[in-house]
Parts: C-alpha cells; sequence; structure tokens
C-alpha cells in the first residue's frame, strides 16, 4: 500500500495511525527493518499476506499460494503469528453500503498463535509457518462460513464487482419467501412423480450378489479405464454435413432403443473449425425445444452446438417407458452402466469432432447432464468451460437421503443393498468424491438456492474441493429456467 502514502490527505491519516508503507509487489529493506525493529520493541504488526483484496481462485481462502513475507518477519524477529480471517470488507468498495440507514457486516475470527519456530533452520521455518499458518485460515474461514451461513456473496469479491454489485444484488427479502416456497412446492410435486414412476422397478432375488459382484470388477479400474472410449467406429464420417447422427453405443443394454446413440448438431457460420459446445440435458427432460433456443444464442456466439440424446432419453427410450424413466432407479448397475454410456459416447463424440477441425469444447450440463458433465471432467483435459448447473455430484445423498429417491430407498433396503457396498463405486461416479483432470478454473458450479434435490450445500463442497472453479447462485429450486439464463450471461463474461 505504498502508492497511497504520496496523497496528501491519505497519507498523513495513514501515518497517524501509526501505518508505514510497504511495496505489495516486492520486498523492500526499509520496511523490513521497520517491521522487525518494531517487533522486537513489543509492538503489534499487522500485515495482509495477500497483498489486496483477492477473490476467487486468487484468494487464500480458496487455496492461492501465501505470500512468504509474514513468515519472514515472524522468524527473523522471533515473535508468533496471530492469524486472523476478515470476511465482509470489501463490501465497503459499493457506495450505497455507506449510507448512514445501511450496515454492512463484517466477520472476524482470531486463531491460536503460532511459532516462529527457532530452533529450525530459516527455510525450514519459514515453510512450516506457512503451511500452518494456510491451515488456520482455511479452518477459520470454514468456522465463520458454519457459524454465520455465509454465502458466496459474502465471500472476496474484486473491487470491481463490489461497485457494480447494485445490478445484481439479491431479490428484495419479501419475495425471498415467496420464491423458495414456490420452489419447494415444484420440486416436492417433481420428487414425488420420480418416486411413483421409480415404484414400478422392483429389483430380483439376484440383486444383492450382482451388486457384489460387480462393485468387485469396478474396485480393480480407475476412472479413465472405465470411462476408455473405442476408437472402432468412424464417428467422423458419419457426421458428413447432417444436422444429426446416430452411431451404435458401446456399451450394450437388453433395450435395444437405449443401443443407439444420437447427436444433433446446430452449426454457426464458421463451419465445423468453431468451438463446440454439447449440450447434456435434465434427467426426464420434458422438451428439446429450449435447449434448441439456447443452441441459436450459442452460434450468435460463435460457437457449434450439439444436442446429445443421453441414455434412456429422446429417442433412446424403449417402448412402453417415460422419457429418461429408466435412467435412474433401484437398479444401481443400470445406472452406473447408463452414467459409463454417456461419458464414453460424448468422449467419441468430441474425438470424432477434432477429426473434422474443432479443437475447443465446452460442457453445459443440466442436473442428470450435469453429473455426466462432471464425470467428463473427470477424464478430460481439454476444456474451454463446463458449465455444471444444478448437478447430481453428491451420489451418496442423491441415493440415501434424496427426496427424490424414496421409493428407491425402499426397494434397495429390501435387498439388503446397504451404503458400504454402494460407496466403493464412488471412486468411479460420484464427482464429490474425484478431483478433475481439466483446469478447475474452467469450470463452473451453478446451484439453486432452494434445491431440494442437488443441494446447494453438496455443489458449495465439491466447489472449494475443485479449488480454481467458480460457484454461481441463483434464487431457485432445482427446476426451473432462471439458472439457464444466469449461466449463459455468466459464460458471456467469462469470454466463455
Amino acid at each position: 500500500m505504498a502508492e497511497f502514502f504520496p496523497i496528501p490527505l491519505l497519507g498523513h491519516f495513514l501515518r497517524a495511525v501509526d501505518a508505514f508503507p510497504a511495496d505489495r509487489h516486492r520486498a523492500d529493506r526499509k520496511t523490513i527493518r521497520t517491521a522487525i525493529e518494531r517487533l522486537k520493541n513489543g509492538r503489534i504488526v499487522g500485515v495482509f499476506p495477500e497483498g489486496g483484496i483477492r477473490d476467487g481462485a486468487r484468494s487464500l481462502l480458496e487455496g492461492a499460494p501465501l505470500r512468504p513475507g509474514a513468515s519472514t518477519l515472524a522468524h527473523m524477529a522471533g515473535v508468533p503469528i496471530l492469524p486472523c480471517v476478515i470476511v465482509g470488507s470489501d463490501r465497503l468498495y459499493s457506495a450505497k453500503k455507506w449510507l448512514p440507514v445501511r450496515r454492512t457486516p463484517v466477520w472476524i475470527a482470531f486463531g491460536d498463535p503460532i511459532s516462529p519456530f527457532p530452533e529450525l533452520e530459516k527455510s525450514a521455518a519459514r515453510q512450516r509457518i506457512e503451511s500452518e499458518l494456510t491451515t488456520a485460515f482455511k479452518n477459520l474461514y470454514s468456522e465463520l462460513q458454519q457459524t454465520f451461513r455465509l454465502t458466496p456473496d459474502d465471500s472476496p469479491h474484486s473491487p470491481q464487482e463490489r461497485m457494480t454489485s447494485h445490478a445484481q444484488e439479491s431479490p428484495r427479502p419479501i419475495r425471498r419467501p415467496l420464491r423458495r416456497a414456490a420452489a419447494t412446492a415444484v420440486d416436492s410435486l417433481m420428487c414425488a412423480s420420480m418416486n411413483l414412476l421409480q415404484s414400478r422397478h422392483r429389483l430380483h432375488a439376484r440383486s444383492r450378489d450382482e451388486m457384489e459382484r460387480y462393485v468387485v470388477e469396478c474396485e480393480k479400474l480407475t476412472a479413465h479405464d472405465y470411462y476408455a472410449a473405442s476408437d472402432d467406429v468412424d464417428l467422423a464420417g458419419a457426421i458428413g454435413n447432417g444436422a444429426s447422427v446416430a452411431w451404435r453405443s458401446p456399451i450394450e443394454t437388453k433395450f435395444p432403443a437405449n443401443n443407439t446413440a444420437r447427436a444433433d448438431f446446430f452449426r454457426c457460420s464458421r463451419g465445423w473449425s468453431a468451438p463446440t459446445v454439447l449440450m447434456l440435458h435434465a434427467l426426464m427432460s420434458a422438451s428439446h425445444i429450449g435447449y434448441r433456443r439456447w443452441a441459436r444464442r450459442f452460434n450468435e456466439l460463435g460457437w457449434n452446438a450439439c444436442f446429445v440424446h443421453l441414455p434412456y432419453h429422446y429417442s433412446r427410450v424403449p417402448r412402453g417407458y417415460w422419457n429418461g424413466e429408466l435412467a435412474i432407479t433401484a437398479d444401481l448397475i443400470r445406472n452406473a452402466e447408463g452414467l459409463r454410456q454417456g461419458v464414453i459416447e460424448v468422449r467419441q463424440l468430441i474425438a470424432a469432432l477434432r477429426t473434422r477441425g474443432c479443437r475447443d469444447f465446452g460442457v453445459l450440463g443440466t442436473s442428470y447432464g450435469g453429473w455426466i458433465g462432471a464425470l467428463l471432467a473427470m477424464v478430460e483435459r481439454d476444456f474451454r468451460f463446463v458449465a455444471l448447473m444444478a448437478p447430481i455430484v453428491n451420489v451418496e445423498h442423491a441415493i440415501w437421503e434424496s427426496p427424490a429417491t424414496v421409493s428407491m430407498r425402499r426397494e434397495l433396503f429390501r435387498k439388503k443393498i446397504e451404503p458400504a457396498l454402494v460407496a466403493r463405486h464412488f471412486h468411479l461416479s460420484s464427482p464429490a468424491h474425484n478431483e478433475p483432470l481439466c483446469k478447475a478454473d474452467r469450470v463452473l458450479f451453478v446451484a439453486g438456492d432452494f434445491d431440494l434435490i442437488a443441494r446447494p450445500t453438496d455443489v458449495e463442497a465439491i466447489h472449494r474441493k475443485w479449488r480454481g472453479s467458480e460457484l454461481l447462485r441463483v434464487p431457485q429450486g432445482h427446476f426451473g429456467y432462471r439458472m439457464m439464463r444466469e449461466t449463459i450471461a455468466r459464460l458471456k463474461e467469462r469470454a466463455l
């Protein structure tokens, strides 16, 4: 903050409160001497180790590396460090927050003092201090989040975002309860419908033994083995210049209609060399019309769009069943093979489009499609973006706690298929139990504030685990159209 001291009034104020200049971009000997002298005289020196307000992946609270200044000073002066986390002060960049009637909350947490480790050599001591200080910051931040129920909007934001935040403020308090009630009603109704459909699917007497054998075989595989895409089909040639392509699925099921994969193309004027967004729809998606409309929006942005018919949906629905009814039932082996089928087919599609000249890909997945999109991010490296809207990322909750799977749980318990057995497959099927292969900063998680199925807490948890990813919160439940609008708007802000 040395750049503020030459400013007449501000510099005088800073000196009056006993601050001294420090260049945030380089180490300055005079600054170091001043700090060490004060510390050895028993005074307190406050250091902001981020060098300014840092948001997102640049923030220490989201896993960014710690600057070495504080640890160096502590070791040289032989004094402990008292870790402190301040959340909410960046809100004061917004002029509205200074109005007399406004109250801007700021949350502060202090940890236990960290030793300077005088018995260690300089480099080892600094490394030890930085490790303990980083852990303390994360723990304090987590404590604030849990104690005060902080939302993503409370986390550090850039000054530019705060200055323009009035255009993106949360809905008025009087409207929020109404939105919550409406979203809860819709989610509850849809959950009841899904439970009614799932009640048609009963497990047979051998289901528990079959599940055990399947899990044992899967435990031998990594995600890359499980989702390996075969190249024994000339999909690039089959694509041609048509509006759709159909090919034999690499996974054979007992439903012939599901064994033919299909994708519809919506090309922009740039041809096959343009980047392509892969649109992965929701479970039991009501209609493809909305996706076609959004495909045209991507065409306007210079992107091709590809609408993928996921297993047991649209053209792949067996006679006598509803759209997507067979994708998620108490038959967990079929569920897992359906996910596997979807991931491998999309990987085949990506390889074929690369052959046609496409080099850049994005993923836009919703709910079940978001689940498949997250699994893709575990095995594919090159994506411009991976936007996952209300994705099913915590499979443990989806099976054993979700209101949408009450009938499924009843059937699983009836056949003595316990959570511990199912959990042995999570290294392949649960994004929350894995890490992305693609760069995490390409991933945008979108959570519904009132979602009963893909809980916002689960989406926030994987956002924190996939360090560098972004989280967008939308005031809706699991079902609604606002999320798509805000997601695409955010992708445009990120320049796709």
